[in-house]
């Protein structure tokens, strides 16, 4: 299939900068049965059956864009220049992969100094835009520095209109956050509060936790025509043994496994078998999505509204079907829906197959 094939025209307008409060007056976009229904995250048992699992992805988002300084000895004394690094991976103690802008400004060797105390040597020259870095800290103490020196990574669809601030701290973390890890959030689960989690297990709507530590690649555009040459960075995530028996009963009760957002659907897809089993796994996926794929163990997927041909619009289209996706996406913009991460939400349930 051809990128040309994701693309849809999107009004600015609808791009959303803030969340709204409370997170579950979020509007929800039901596509079930042949049917587009409007409703509101508060109202998702409505929807959802005793029995259903929910897999939610407990990692917590690291302030992981830092602004820094590279200076260099020239002719006419110290150059300078203003450094942006979003954290992509951390590969070893000190050791993060990262994207730097402006990648021209930088080499191998140079020294990227952050506020709070915090260094950092470029390890090998950026190209495009991608580098690895040496920290002067490392560990715990890295952890610390970074938490003080760095802002929440936004997508750059609001870092260009707005800088991150307080209120992005709150806002940008899930209820379920708990493993550090990631540079994104993952943005389906911020519609949720405790006590709509409450109200759902109330109603027999089970829950588990998983996690994937979400990289800054999910912010990457396809630059392939040809989407199946496109290439999905690695992401580290794990299953553990409780979430596994939990997901493996739902599927032996009859009760549908929906994850909540496209991190925990790549997840569990990643370690599902054949036969739509899962043991506990730990590794990295970089699984990639598109029309033609066979879901082994998703039901149905909770998830925000994204962008024109990216790879999230790809594996939407992959459970629903790419026809079905673009009606579902000529309603939600007809009707006013907010995208993307602090956007509205939707409920996709395909047909069986």
């Amino acid at each position: 299939m051809q990128l040309s094939d994701f693309d849809f025209e999107l009004p600015d307008a609808l791009i959303a900068l803030r969340p709204v409060r409370p997170r579950p007056a979020s509007r929800l976009l039901v596509a079930a049965e042949g049917r587009i229904s409007d409703s509101h995250v508060r109202d998702l048992t409505d929807w959802l059956r005793p029995g259903d699992l929910l897999v939610f992805n407990d990692t917590r988002v690291i302030p992981a864009r830092l602004f820094g300084e590279r200076r260099r000895e020239t002719q006419d004394g110290a150059g300078v220049a203003k450094i942006e690094v979003t954290l992509i991976h951390r590969d070893g103690p000190d050791l993060w992969s990262a994207l730097v802008r402006p990648a021209r400004r930088l080499r191998a060797g140079d020294l990227i100094r952050f506020g709070e105390g915090l260094a950092a040597e470029v390890i090998r020259d950026p190209g495009e835009g991608e580098t690895a870095l040496r920290f002067d800290q490392a560990g715990d103490a890295l952890d610390a520095a970074i938490g003080r020196a760095g802002v929440m990574p936004l997508p750059p669809y609001i870092a260009q209109k707005r800088p991150a601030d307080a209120r992005d701290i709150e806002d940008y973390q899930t209820i379920f956050a708990r493993r550090p890890g990631s540079v994104a959030a993952p943005t389906a689960s911020l519609h949720f509060d405790e006590a709509l989690v409450e109200r759902l297990a109330a109603s027999g709507i089970g829950s588990t936790r998983v996690t994937l530590h979400v990289g800054a690649g999910t912010f990457l555009p396809v630059k392939v025509e040809d989407i199946s040459a496109h290439r999905m960075h690695a992401e580290w995530g794990e299953i553990g043994a409780d979430a596994a028996e939990t997901i493996n009963a739902t599927r032996e009760a009859g009760g549908r496994v929906i994850p909540v957002g496209t991190t925990a659907l790549r997840l569990i897809e990643s370690a599902a078998d054949e036969d739509g089993r899962i043991v506990p796994w730990v590794g990295e996926t970089a699984i990639f999505i598109t029309p033609g794929y066979r879901f082994r163990i998703t039901d149905a997927l909770m998830t925000n509204f994204h962008l024109p041909k990216s790879t999230l619009f790809m594996l939407v289209s992959a459970l629903m079907g790419l026809e079905r996706m673009q009606a579902i996406y000529a309603h939600a913009i007809e009707r006013g829906y907010r995208f993307f991460s602090y956007g509205d939400s939707s409920l996709l349930v395909p047909e069986r197959r």
